[in-house]
C-alpha cells in the first residue's frame, strides 16, 4: 500500500500553548492514524518534529531574520547574559536593512518567510511527490507559498484560514491589510478547498470573492481531550473564576472589571467571595490600569504564561489543563469589535474538554451564541455592564446554594474537524 503524503505548511508548529500552532499540530496524530504522512515547513519558533519529515526554516528578509534569530537563542541560552550580548550586535547589523525592507516591502515581518517555504516547498515536493499541498494560518506567509507552490508544481492546494483577512466593515488602508485583502482574493481563486472557522467569515469572502463557489467551507476546529485530568473541589470560601489566553486593548478584561466594581459597590459581601485568575496572556494594560486605580487587585490574580516544569515535569498546556478543570467557571472576553462576528476564541473548544462551566462576554455572533447556550453556558453582551453583573450575581447564587451545572454535550474535537477535511479531499479533489 502506497501512503498517502500531504505537504503540510504552517509558520507556527509545536509551539507550546499557541492556538496558531495547536490548530495543526493537534490534526497530526488524526492525519497519520487515517494513512497520511505529513511532510512539514513550519518556522524556527516551534520544537522540531522527529515522527515525519520536518524542516525548521528561516525567512529570507531582515526583520523577520531579526525576530527568529532572538527566539532562537532565548530557546537555547535563555534570555539571560548571552541574549543580549548576541542579540544586541545582530540587531545592529540589521536595522538598516530592516529600514529598507519597511520602505520598500511594507509588510509584516513574516513575509519573508514565504520565499524559503516556496524554496524548500519546491524541494519536499520533489522528493516526497505529496498528494496535496495544506496552507494553515494564522500567519499570512503559509497561504502565500501555497498559491505559488500550486502555480510551480500544478498539485492540488487547501488552505485553513484561522482569521478573517479583511476587517468587517472597512476598506484596507496600509499597505499590509490591502495585502491581506488581496491574498483573500487569490485563496478563494484558486485554492481547490478552503476553509473558515465562522459561518459569518466565510460568508465575508464569498461576498467580497463569489468565486469561492462551493469550494468555501466551515469547520469548527474543536480540541484535543485533556493530556491530563484533575478532579473539581468547590473552594468553601472563594469562587474561581479562570481566564485562559490572551487579552489585548482590543480584547480587553476592562469592561468585566467595571461590572465587577459595580457588583462590589452594590454588595461587598459578594464581590469578596470572587478570585478571577488570568493564565496565558498577562492583563491588558488597559484593564491593568482600571484595576489599579479602583483597588481591585486582591480580586484579579494576573498569572500569565505557564512552562514546562521541571519538578512536576508537565507542560505548559497540561498545568493549563488541570487549572481549567479545578476552576468554578471559565472564562470568555470574546471583544466589542465588529471582527466578533467573524471569530470564535479558540479557547472556547478547550473549555468544553474540561467540563466545567462557561461564563461568556460576547459581542454580534449569533452561531458563537447558539453554541454556548448548546452547553449550558452564561452569557452576557459586552456592551451591557449590567448584563455582567446579573451574571456574577448568578454564579454566587449557584455557588452559594451549591448547585452543579451538569453538561452532557460532546465536546467538539480536533478529529472531528480532520476527518471533514479528509473526507472532501476524498470526495471533492482526488
Amino acid at each position: 500500500m502506497i501512503k498517502r503524503k500531504w505537504l503540510i505548511l504552517s509558520h507556527g508548529f509545536n509551539m507550546d500553548g499557541r492556538a496558531a500552532s495547536l490548530t495543526i499540530t493537534d490534526k497530526i496524530p488524526h492525519l497519520i492514524e487515517e494513512g497520511i504522512e505529513p511532510v512539514v515547513l513550519s518556522a524556527v519558533t516551534g520544537k522540531k518534529d522527529t515522527r515525519f519529515y520536518h524542516r525548521q526554516i528561516l525567512p529570507w528578509g531582515p526583520a523577520g531574520l531579526r525576530f527568529d534569530l532572538r527566539h532562537l537563542i532565548a530557546q537555547k541560552y535563555g534570555r539571560g547574559l548571552f541574549y543580549r550580548l548576541t542579540t544586541g550586535p545582530v540587531s545592529i547589523i540589521l536595522s538598516p536593512l530592516i529600514l529598507i525592507e519597511r520602505l520598500i516591502i511594507g509588510l509584516q515581518s513574516q513575509w519573508s518567510w514565504t520565499p524559503a517555504a516556496i524554496f524548500w516547498g519546491y524541494i519536499a515536493i520533489k522528493k516526497f511527490d505529496p498528494e496535496l499541498i495544506y496552507s494553515t494560518g494564522g500567519a499570512y506567509s503559509a497561504h502565500w507559498a501555497g498559491i505559488w507552490l500550486k502555480r510551480i508544481t500544478k498539485k492540488p492546494w487547501i488552505a485553513e484560514i484561522h482569521d478573517p483577512m479583511v476587517f468587517p466593515g472597512t476598506v484596507p488602508k496600509t499597505r499590509n491589510l490591502k495585502f491581506w485583502a488581496k491574498l483573500e482574493g487569490m485563496i478563494c481563486r484558486e485554492a481547490n478547498f478552503a476553509w473558515w472557522f465562522t459561518d459569518q467569515a466565510m460568508l465575508s469572502a464569498k461576498r467580497r470573492h463569489p468565486e469561492l463557489g462551493d469550494k468555501g467551507k466551515v469547520i469548527l476546529p474543536g480540541a484535543e481531550p485533556p493530556i491530563v485530568t484533575a478532579e473539581y473541589k468547590r473552594d468553601p470560601q472563594y469562587i474561581h473564576i479562570g481566564h485562559f489566553g490572551s487579552l489585548s486593548n482590543v480584547r480587553t478584561l476592562k469592561g468585566f472589571a467595571q461590572a465587577f466594581l459595580k457588583l462590589k459597590e452594590e454588595s461587598l459581601d459578594i464581590a469578596n467571595h470572587f478570585k478571577i485568575e488570568c493564565y496565558g496572556g498577562h492583563i491588558d494594560t488597559n484593564a491593568k490600569k482600571f484595576i489599579t486605580e479602583n483597588q481591585l487587585e486582591k480580586y484579579f490574580i494576573d498569572i500569565g504564561r505557564l512552562e514546562y516544569d521541571p519538578k512536576t515535569k508537565k507542560s505548559g498546556r497540561e498545568q493549563i489543563q488541570i487549572k481549567m478543570q479545578e476552576m468554578d467557571y471559565l472564562l470568555i472576553i470574546h471583544g466589542d469589535t465588529e471582527d466578533c462576528a467573524e471569530y470564535i476564541p479558540s479557547k472556547f473548544y478547550d473549555y468544553l474538554w474540561a467540563k466545567r462551566p462557561i461564563f461568556a462576554i460576547i459581542n454580534k455572533n449569533q452561531q458563537f451564541k447558539n453554541l454556548l447556550s448548546k452547553y449550558k453556558s452564561l452569557i452576557s453582551n459586552a456592551t451591557d455592564i449590567n448584563s455582567i453583573v446579573e451574571k456574577l450575581n448568578e454564579i454566587y447564587i449557584n455557588w452559594n446554594e451549591k448547585k452543579e451545572v451538569n453538561i452532557n454535550e460532546l465536546p467538539i474535537s480536533t478529529s472531528n474537524a480532520t476527518n471533514q477535511i479528509i473526507e472532501y479531499v476524498n470526495h471533492e479533489i482526488n
